[in-house]
């Protein structure tokens, strides 16, 4: 499959929505969250602190009536600085999102989006990263591919197996808080790889300018299967 061809066939599985929240969430009620570097508001935002950064994502999500924030992808973000797994060195400090969030409540369930099997799965503890993190594989036709989802539950990972099948529509996973999540207010982190390089258990889901366009090609917008 060609990367050309990647994007078309995700927009070419389903002509509905694929959610991975509870499919009676409305699409009116998934309000646009900007934490980019752009946003002049959160220069009033220690990000740094979950409870304000959490405050700023409801109060946004609250004032337009909604009940999940979602966003994220290829957006520029202060929110890593915090952290030294992101910023090793001034040259390669990670800093881009190639995911989307979606900003909800913690023990939110979570929906597999296509038939799957479970690929991978483990607790990334490190301040700042995914804590812990489940990865499905998907084959649809002659193509295979893999979604992560993070920051989830420590019960997610209990009794989850190797290649266990998740059908399409079956919960599988909740959100875990910020004690157990990296550090963050409750949220999914859900990215499409088409390729996983070797990884288990993790993929990067923050990388650096210089290897941008990489990444972009290996993880396509997650909005072409979720249709916001």
């Amino acid at each position: 499959m060609s990367s050309n061809n990647f994007p078309e066939f995700l927009k070419s599985i389903s002509p509905q929505s694929l959610p991975v929240l509870d499919a009676g969430i409305p699409k009116s009620k998934y309000i646009p969250i900007d934490l980019s570097v752009n946003n002049t508001q959160l220069k009033s935002v220690d990000v740094s602190q979950v409870d304000l950064l959490q405050d700023y994502i409801q109060n946004q999500i609250n004032e337009q009536n909604g009940l999940v924030g979602y966003g994220g992808y290829n957006e520029v973000r202060n929110i890593y600085k915090r952290s030294h797994h992101f910023n090793k060195n001034e040259f390669t400090e990670r800093n881009i999102h190639i995911g989307v969030d979606l900003w909800i409540e913690a023990e939110t369930l979570i929906y597999c989006p296509l038939n799957a099997i479970v690929h991978s799965f483990k607790n990334n503890t490190n301040f700042g990263d995914y804590g812990p993190t489940i990865i499905l594989q998907h084959k649809i036709k002659d193509f295979q591919f893999y979604t992560l989802y993070g920051h989830l539950s420590l019960a997610s990972l209990k009794n989850l197996t190797i290649g266990k099948s998740i059908k399409r529509g079956e919960t599988f996973a909740s959100l875990g808080n910020e004690t157990v999540n990296g550090n963050y207010p409750p949220h999914l982190h859900f990215q499409v790889i088409k390729d996983m390089q070797g990884f288990e258990g993790d993929y990067q889901g923050v990388c650096n300018k210089k290897d941008l366009e990489f990444y972009l090609d290996n993880c396509p917008n997650p909005g072409l299967l979720l249709r916001f």
